[in-house]
């Protein structure tokens, strides 16, 4: 366990941390779910809907350093090749 005033605040800050970086990347594997799924009932409208979002959080993600910028190119990419097909 930490024993300085300065190590517990970077305990508390990595908590912190933590849980925006896994609400955010949970929203992101929910919004590519349900655009996979929308794509596959061939639900055009609400699949572009989707991927728009998706596309948003996973720009978010990769600007807050929380994957890759070639993971988010790759999930992009991956997702719309379902789009198209």
């Amino acid at each position: 366990m930490a024993n300085s005033k300065s190590a517990l605040k970077r305990v508390r800050q990595a908590a912190t941390r933590t849980a925006q970086n896994k609400s955010l990347t949970s929203r992101m594997k929910t919004l590519r779910r349900k655009t996979l799924e929308a794509a596959a009932s061939g639900d055009k409208e609400v699949a572009q809907k989707s991927y728009s979002e998706f596309t948003s959080t996973v720009d978010k993600c990769e600007k807050n350093n929380i994957i890759h910028p070639n993971k988010a190119a790759n999930l992009k990419s991956k997702t719309h090749k379902h789009l198209s097909a």
